[in-house]
C-alpha cells in the first residue's frame, strides 16, 4: 500500500465528501469540491506535459488554490515546492533556479516580481494566475474549467518526493529533499505524536474521519510555505477535519474568526504570533468560547507570553512542539503556568532523536549537537557539499546532524539549547541567541527582542540585542539589565542594545537574524554597557 499524500488525501475524501474541508474568508470548499477542483488542475498539468517527477512552484499565500495546487502535484506524483511569496526577485530568482521549477502557480499580487524573475530561470515553462479575489476570468480557473472533475490517475509511491525549502534567515535557503512516506511518518499523522508509534496502515486517519461524528475545527495561522503548518493542514485534512486559514496573520482578524468558526484548535509559531494574539484578546474584549488547544511550533514561544496566554483563555492547553526541515516532529512539550525559563525546550527520550560530539559520536550525557534517525530526509536539493555535513550514516543508520546545540540528559530527556550558528562566541564562552531572547522578551517593557553577536576588541564578540519596547522608543536599560542578570551569567547579558519600532521575522516567525546584524551595522547602539 502507498503511503503517499495525496492517496491519503483519497481515502478522507471517500469517507467523508460532504463534510466542510476548506474555510478561508468568506469561502470554504467540502472534500469532495476540493477533489474535484484538484483533479481539474491535475489533468491541466498532465495535458501540459508534467507528471512524475515535475517541480510545479506554489507562490501562493494561505488560500483554498494554494491546497488545491499542492494535492494536484502530489496526485500526478509531481512535487510541489512553496514558495516564500516576501522574497525578493534576486531571492526568487536563485529558488526558482535551484528548485529547477517546471511550472509555477502564482498570485496576481504576485505579478511583477515574478514577471521580472522569470527571464533567469528559462527552464520554467509554464505558469498559472490565481486571482486575488477568485476572478473567474484568471488563467487558473480557465485551467479549471477546461479540465476534467475526476481521477483517472496512475498508481503512486510512497517514495515520491517532497521538497521543502528552508526560511535562509542566515543565508540561501535550501530544499530538504523527504520521500513522503517518511514526512507523513513523522509530520503528517503516520505516527502517534505522543508516543511515536506508527499507525496500522495507510487508512487509519480516514476511519477516524468516519468514526467522528462530526469534524474538528483546526485555525491554522503560519503560512503553508512552512512545513509545520502544511503538515499540520494535511493531518487535518486527512482525519477529516476541517482547515482554517487566513491570508495574512492579523491578531485582532484571528480572534474575530474564532469567534465566528469556533475552532478547537489554534495552531501559531511561537511569540511572533502568540504576543500580539494575547495583546488583541485582552485589548478587544473577544470570546474564545470552545478554544481548547494553543499549538506552537518552530520558533521559540516565551514561558512570559505562555503565562500570559494562560491569564487570557482560562483552561487553555498550550504545547509546543520541536523540529525543524531536516528532522521533521522531533518531540512536544505540554506547557504549565509559572515555569522557569532556565533552559530551552526537553524532549522526551526516544523517536530517533540523541546527541552527537563533534566527531559525531553519540553522546549518552552532555553537550553536543542534535542528531535524528529513523525516517529522515535523504539531504538538501542540488547541493551535494552541504549535504555531506548534516546527513551522514553512523552505525549503519541514516542520521541528520543538525546545527542544533543540545543536551544529553541523565534522564534520558534532551535539552536544546540553541542554533549552533546563532551562538554568540564572547571570549571563549557560548552564548546561545534564543536563551537570552527568552529571557529579554520575560520584562514587562519589551515586547521583542533578537540577539546576535557584534565584534569586540577585546572579547571578539560581544552579546548584543535589537529590541522593540512596548512604548516606542522608550526603555530603561538599567532595569532591563537588572532583569537579565536576575536569570543569565555576566557574560550573557546584552552589552549592546538598539531600539527598533519592529522587529523583522520571517513569515514562519522566526527571528531575521540577517536583518538584525544590517540594522545594528548601521547605527550606534542606543545603550551600552
Amino acid at each position: 500500500m502507498a503511503h503517499n499524500f495525496a492517496d491519503l488525501f483519497e481515502h478522507a475524501v471517500d469517507a467523508v465528501p460532504d463534510r466542510v474541508a476548506l474555510i478561508v474568508g468568506d469561502r470554504q470548499v467540502t472534500f469532495r469540491e476540493l477533489d474535484a477542483r484538484a483533479n481539474r488542475l491535475a489533468h491541466h498539468f498532465t495535458a501540459a506535459g508534467f507528471g512524475e517527477g515535475s517541480h510545479i512552484g506554489v507562490h501562493l499565500h494561505n488560500s483554498i488554490e494554494a491546497v488545491e495546487t499542492i494535492f494536484a502535484a502530489f496526485k500526478i506524483r509531481a512535487v510541489p515546492i512553496t514558495v516564500n511569496y516576501r522574497y525578493t526577485s534576486d531571492e526568487l530568482a536563485y529558488l526558482y533556479g535551484n528548485a529547477e521549477l517546471d511550472a509555477l502557480v502564482f498570485h496576481r499580487a504576485y505579478a511583477q516580481v515574478v514577471e521580472d524573475v522569470l527571464p533567469a530561470v528559462p527552464k520554467l515553462r509554464h505558469s498559472l494566475v490565481v486571482g486575488d479575489r477568485q476572478e473567474t476570468s484568471s488563467t487558473y480557473e480557465a485551467a479549471l474549467a477546461s479540465s476534467s472533475p475526476e481521477r483517472g490517475f496512475g498508481p503512486r509511491s510512497g517514495d515520491d518526493l517532497y521538497i521543502i525549502y528552508t526560511g535562509g534567515t542566515t543565508g540561501r535557503p535550501k530544499g530538504v529533499v523527504w520521500r513522503q512516506e517518511d514526512i507523513w511518518r513523522v509530520l503528517g499523522g503516520g505516527s502517534d505524536f505522543y508516543s511515536g508509534e506508527p499507525v496500522p496502515d495507510e487508512y487509519h486517519q480516514s476511519r477516524l474521519a468516519t468514526a467522528a461524528a462530526e469534524s474538528g475545527r483546526w485555525l491554522l495561522l503560519p503560512p503553508l510555505i512552512h512545513t509545520s503548518a502544511l503538515m499540520t493542514t494535511c493531518n487535518s485534512l486527512f482525519s477529516g477535519n476541517t482547515v482554517i486559514l487566513d491570508n495574512h496573520f492579523d491578531a485582532h482578524r484571528t480572534w474575530e474568526i474564532v469567534q465566528r468558526h469556533r475552532p478547537q484548535v489554534m495552531v501559531i509559531t511561537g511569540d511572533a504570533m502568540g504576543r500580539p494574539l494575547v495583546d488583541a484578546l485582552t485589548d478587544g474584549g473577544y470570546d474564545a468560547t470552545g478554544l481548547g488547544v494553543v499549538a506552537s511550533g518552530a520558533a521559540l514561544f516565551s514561558q512570559s507570553v505562555k503565562d500570559a496566554m494562560f491569564d487570557a483563555i482560562p483552561g487553555v492547553l498550550i504545547s509546543d512542539s520541536v523540529g525543524s526541515s531536516e528532522t521533521g516532529f522531533s518531540g512536544i512539550g505540554i506547557a504549565r503556568k509559572g515555569l522557569a525559563q532556565d533552559s530551552g525546550p526537553r524532549i522526551g527520550a526516544g523517536r530517533g532523536s540523541f546527541v552527537v560530539d563533534d566527531e559525531d559520536r553519540p553522546v549518552a550525557r552532555g553537550e553536543g549537537r542534535l542528531a535524528k534517525k529513523g525516517h529522515v530526509p535523504f539531504g538538501y536539493y542540488n547541493d551535494p557539499m552541504q549535504s555531506a555535513e548534516v546527513f551522514k550514516v553512523i552505525d549503519g543508520e541514516r542520521v541528520v546532524v543538525t546545527g542544533d546545540r543540545a543536551r544529553a540528559e541523565a534522564d534520558g530527556t534532551i535539552t536544546l539549547l540553541g542554533r549552533g550558528n546563532m551562538v554568540v562566541n564572547t571570549g571563549g564562552e557560548k552564548v546561545f541567541a534564543e536563551e537570552v531572547e527568552a529571557v529579554l522578551k520575560a520584562h514587562p517593557a519589551v515586547y521583542d527582542a533578537i540577539v546576535i553577536g557584534v565584534p569586540d576588541e577585546r572579547w571578539g564578540q560581544r552579546v548584543a540585542a535589537v529590541v522593540r519596547s512596548r512604548e516606542a522608543g522608550v526603555l530603561d536599560f538599567d532595569d532591563v539589565e537588572r532583569h537579565a542578570r536576575n536569570t543569565l551569567a555576566g557574560y550573557k547579558i546584552p552589552r549592546s542594545i538598539w531600539l527598533s519600532e519592529i522587529v523583522e521575522r520571517t513569515p514562519s516567525g522566526k527571528p531575521d537574524y540577517r536583518w538584525a546584524h544590517e540594522y545594528a551595522s548601521k547605527t550606534e547602539a542606543h545603550h551600552t554597557i
